[in-house]
């Protein structure tokens, strides 16, 4: 059978058997570069229509729907999977080589699934997989926070299996199209998706597992999962408005959180969050220009949020910490990891010649194009912030601030290299986006060097670093010291149990006590009884012939008279 003739999704799915019958070492990870490459060939070669469908239960099943929205997304994910891969060259875990296959392929699988049965399955898969990279730190943290990982993912499943079986009971099909909020199935499915878009509220899984994976991990787990869900989200709800107004709260909130946080993961987790915001406001507007931003704002940003979490983890890979606290001065003994961490930074705080620059403004320029005025305000001070929290914080207190004393090798050539390769795609696509622009799903009438745009933004940015330095000089900047910050995961992580428990001990007393009370009364009653029909009881002792005869015409009577009167 050709290659082309094999669901991209299958050729992750056989390469993941044929890794556990090969011996640990270069052969495996070579396999794990290889099959992205192939699947990324077979993406841009397969002509755009509908390939491989395959009957189940009176189902047409759509294995692989070929547009130029599924093949951006297919390609940036095959290009996420052999990157990451590569920075994880000398892993030698079985259970991470096979869960990065598996989560890879599911992801690509989900992208060009077209109805929404297929959809569901590979939802799963990447749910299932994913785990895997949290649970191979083995740790006891990392168990429950797998675990909890895993109930929420899965619970996005079946909160997605719901809807789609109520649109299938109103529309009769399970074509996964653009749908309208106008029907339970059809909310359901939204919810699911926002779930796995880390929408407000339902975020806090990926603050909570993405900086408990290992350190490879966490770099693949960036690229995948909250994508395909924004992927699914341009798929289903181009347009709901709605979206618009939940990308803006996205943009915005995660920056007072990333401010004050200690753990760097854990910044770029909520960083992470704040980018989404943006192509969810994208996705909201639903132009083509704006859906065009969203779908180039993605591939960027998987590629400069690898970066950045690959030059934390591995300056993490060296000391054995990613706390900023811990950490200052490394660019001594770390030049390489630091040069390209800036330049992960430069690209997510959007600096002209850098690859954010030329997505991100697509959508600014389509809010502010709209007229929507207070929209375009609030994503221009979500671009601040994300300068102030990932583009400054994350070089400066890893690299440049005080110095800790830690004096670790540069990071293994494997790391370097795989670093160097996305920083290079940083800065290509920066410069010249016209190879990015012709992949996106419409035409592109949009000219990112623009005198207006290149002096907005360095105005904003050079701004933005004013009021960095007027901060930390003054004292106000939050500092780095270790603490636990709470977000609202703290309703349900540490408040709900405690209500519960509280709640359950009130109830059990109030059953306990009416328990007992009922119990006693029984007791008592069952008492009375006994003292009058016992053995010794009045009711024991002989009546006399008559006073019986007496007692039976009472009774007769009594019958007759309800008789006569009913």
């Amino acid at each position: 059978m050709m290659l082309d003739q094999i669901p991209t999704a299958y050729l992750f799915f056989a390469a993941a058997i044929v890794l556990l019958a090969l011996p640990k070492g270069r052969l495996r990870a070579g396999l794990l570069l290889i099959v992205p490459v192939i699947a990324a060939w077979q993406v841009w070669s397969m002509p755009l229509g509908m390939h491989y469908a395959v009957p189940l239960f009176g189902f047409e099943l759509e294995l692989m729907r070929v547009d130029k929205l599924a093949r951006v997304f297919g390609l940036i994910f095959s290009l996420a999977a052999f990157l990451g891969n590569l920075y994880a060259w000398h892993v030698r875990d079985t259970v991470q080589q096979v869960a990065a296959l598996l989560y890879a392929g599911s992801a690509i699988g989900a992208v060009f699934a077209g109805d929404l049965i297929t959809l569901f399955f590979y939802w799963e898969g990447t749910a299932i997989a994913s785990v895997f990279l949290i649970w191979a730190r083995r740790t006891e943290g990392a168990f429950h926070t797998g675990m909890r990982y895993l109930i929420i993912q899965i619970g996005s499943g079946v909160i997605l299996l719901a809807g789609v079986a109520l649109v299938y009971r109103d529309t009769g099909s399970i074509v996964f199209e653009t749908m309208t909020l106008g029907s339970l199935g059809t909310w359901l499915i939204f919810l699911s998706f926002g779930i796995k878009a880390a929408f407000p509220l339902l975020h806090n899984w990926l603050q909570d597992s993405y900086p408990a994976a290992t350190i490879t991990g966490t770099v693949i787990l960036s690229a995948f999962t909250t994508k395909l869900a924004i992927y699914a989200l341009a798929r289903g709800f181009a347009g709901t408005e709605i979206l618009i107004y939940i990308g803006v709260v996205m943009a915005v909130f995660p920056i007072f959180f990333a401010e004050i946080e200690n753990d760097l993961r854990r910044v770029l987790a909520y960083s992470l969050n704040n980018q989404l915001g943006f192509m969810v406001v994208g996705i909201g507007i639903g132009s083509e220009m704006a859906l065009n931003g969203t779908a180039a704002h993605a591939f960027a940003h998987i590629l400069y949020k690898a970066l950045l979490f690959m030059s934390v983890g591995a300056v993490m890979y060296r000391t054995g910490t990613s706390k900023a606290s811990e950490l200052g001065g490394l660019y001594r003994t770390m030049p390489k990891t630091a040069m390209f961490c800036l330049v992960g930074a430069a690209s997510i705080s959007a600096f002209p010649l850098f690859s954010g620059f030329v997505t991100k403004s697509i959508i600014l320029d389509e809010a502010a194009s709209g007229g929507m005025i207070i929209v375009w305000l609030a994503l221009v001070f979500a671009s601040a912030g994300v300068l102030s929290h990932s583009g400054i914080k994350i070089p400066f207190f890893m690299f440049f601030a005080h110095d800790s004393g830690k004096r670790p090798k540069e990071a293994p050539t494997h790391m370097l290299l795989a670093m160097g390769l996305t920083a290079a795609l940083c800065i290509a696509i920066g410069v010249y986006p016209a190879p990015l622009y012709a992949l996106l799903p419409f035409e592109v009438d949009f000219t990112p060097y623009t005198t207006s745009h290149v002096v907005g933004q360095l105005q904003l940015l050079l701004f933005a670093l004013l009021a960095f330095g007027i901060l930390m000089r003054t004292g106000i900047h939050p500092p780095e010291v270790r603490a636990i910050n709470l977000d609202t995961d703290w309703s349900y992580r540490w408040l709900l149990p405690r209500i519960i428990r509280k709640v359950a001990a009130v109830v059990s007393g109030v059953w306990t006590g009416t328990l007992g009370f009922l119990v006693r009364r029984v007791k008592d009653i069952i008492a009375g009884l006994y003292h009058s029909h016992g053995p010794e009881g009045r009711m024991a002792s002989t009546w006399p012939t008559g006073s019986m005869v007496i007692w039976i015409s009472v009774l007769l009577g009594a019958t007759l008279i309800v008789s006569f009167f009913s």
